[in-house]
């Protein structure tokens, strides 16, 4: 079972801070320590939106991409990114990544998608915002889909885990308030878990407050290496 510690953007544009989580989800048992990889201006609307400037001072630079990507190969953690622009993939081809995140709000950015699949690299899918009953039709390597809601936080009764089948997704991007749904998403078959990471759930940013911390990173790898043991 591998759970993503989805540092994305809580490393609040200090990489003393990034370099941290890395080492805090590799000791409670993260398989991945995954970031965001964008342009700020041309991905974030400026308008009716309070995390503009916040999004601006967490856009990564090629040269803080590869230091990370060199921190987790020294930590022994995998480097992932959710990525959202061709240029941006040709970094990461560079630093010769081990696999693709596409998140929910690109499922729509064929062209993207496309780029990514033409690397011929294990992409991961977010379906938050796929409004379809079937899965989508992408040609390439796809490793799965994982089932997600797109709210921030998402409420567990908004959940209906009871109706997904991890036959059909390969695991749950989980944006709820603590462990509980990873949990119950893992006991039915969820092969993948990938949850937003941070060390202080009340610190400046869109994400800490729904994010996990190291402690209940390291439950849910208790939870799941347990579960293991059950089957």
């Amino acid at each position: 079972m591998n759970i993503i510690a989805e540092i994305g953007q809580n490393h609040n544009g200090d990489m003393a801070l990034a370099k941290e989580l890395v080492i805090l989800a590799k000791k409670n048992g993260a398989d991945v320590a995954k970031f965001q990889l964008f342009d700020a201006k041309s991905l974030f609307s400026k308008k009716d939106n309070p995390w503009y400037e916040y999004n601006l001072k967490t856009e990564l630079s090629y040269d803080q991409i590869k230091m990370l990507k060199d921190f987790c190969d020294s930590q022994k953690i995998e480097f992932m990114a959710s990525v959202f622009d061709e240029e941006r993939i040709g970094w990461l081809e560079e630093l010769e990544v081990e696999r693709y995140k596409i998140a929910s709000r690109s499922i729509f950015d064929t062209d993207l998608i496309d780029a990514v699949l033409k690397t011929n690299k294990p992409t991961i899918i977010s379906l938050g915002l796929w409004d379809k009953d079937d899965l989508p039709k992408f040609i390439g390597n796809i490793e799965g889909y994982l089932y997600c809601i797109s709210k921030y936080p998402t409420k567990l009764d908004e959940l209906n885990l009871s109706k997904v089948s991890f036959e059909k997704y390969i695991g749950f991007s989980d944006h709820t308030v603590g462990i509980n749904a990873s949990c119950c998403a893992i006991a039915r078959g969820a092969k993948i878990i990938e949850k937003h990471f941070t060390i202080d759930k009340g610190m400046y940013g869109p994400d800490h407050g729904s994010s996990i911390t190291p402690v209940e990173l390291a439950q849910l790898r208790k939870f799941s290496d347990d579960i293991s043991l059950c089957l």
